[in-house]
């Protein structure tokens, strides 16, 4: 018998794949109400038996957070405040919860980031998330529901246009023989989509509890790539710098992972 479970996000980046890469493995039972909205969120929940239930729904480019802080936090926050608080009342066989969470929760730091760092936002997406985080632990700390905080870092195929990759491609591809780009001057950890919904998967049969880094631990110079990817396009790259800005690191510590998944 397939697990019902649930999924919050469907139509975005991860939640599409998880769906696609997975829908032999469960019954889906797809969100697409207002998860601000308390009666589309009670709907949705007493529509099924749920297992377990993926919460992918956030609004998530930086530079749209940023143009509108508060609906983001309407959404990442406040949404998620009201999924969980009508989950032990309208899904009471609920046994697994996940949250797709951020590095941006994280302080930048030249160290790979275990799951203990201090935890200083480094944007105003990651403040919201980390939001949700909390009252993700608030509420389900203490009930019989196992929950995961999967603080995902780079994803390098994500399909919306905002996103670094896409937003290089797409500058490389115009006539102009001078290409200016912003201060890429930081290190980031990259996997693709399909990496990370395997890994959410196998968190998922292993009913993992708590909080993990999600990366690849490996260090990726965003300059570098942008260099790398202008060769054939023979471009000359100027770079923004800013020089007010310090270099960030996010790479994730994986020793968490690796021992979880073995």
């Amino acid at each position: 018998m397939k697990d019902v479970i649930g999924i919050t996000g469907a139509t975005g980046n991860l939640g599409s794949k998880f769906c696609k890469l997975y829908k032999k493995n469960f019954i889906i039972k797809k969100f697409n109400g207002d998860i601000r909205k308390k009666k589309d969120v009670i709907k949705w929940l007493r529509s099924a038996n749920f297992r377990s239930i993926f919460h992918f729904a956030a609004i998530v480019p930086v530079a749209e957070v940023e143009k509108n802080y508060l609906k983001a936090l309407s959404v990442n926050h406040l949404g998620t405040k009201n999924l969980i608080n009508y989950i032990k009342k309208y899904s009471p066989n609920l046994e697994w919860f996940f949250y797709s969470s951020t590095s941006h929760v994280y302080a930048p730091s030249e160290l790979p980031i275990s799951e203990t760092f201090k935890l200083n936002p480094i944007s105003k997406y990651g403040r919201s998330k980390l939001l949700g985080e909390n009252e993700i632990i608030k509420k389900l700390k203490k009930s019989q529901i196992k929950y995961t905080i999967g603080r995902i870092f780079s994803i390098s195929d994500n399909k919306d246009k905002s996103f670094f990759l896409n937003n290089l491609k797409r500058k490389l591809k115009t006539k102009k023989k001078v290409v200016t780009l912003g201060d890429l001057n930081h290190y980031r950890d990259f996997l693709i989509t399909d990496q990370i919904c395997n890994i959410i998967f196998q968190l998922y049969k292993k009913k993992y509890s708590g909080i993990i880094n999600i990366g690849s631990g490996k260090k990726i110079f965003l300059k570098k790539i942008a260099l790398e990817f202008s060769k054939d396009k023979k471009k000359k790259i100027i770079f923004d710098i800013n020089k007010k800005k310090e270099k960030t690191c996010l790479v994730a510590n994986i020793s968490k992972l690796n021992k979880t998944l073995k």
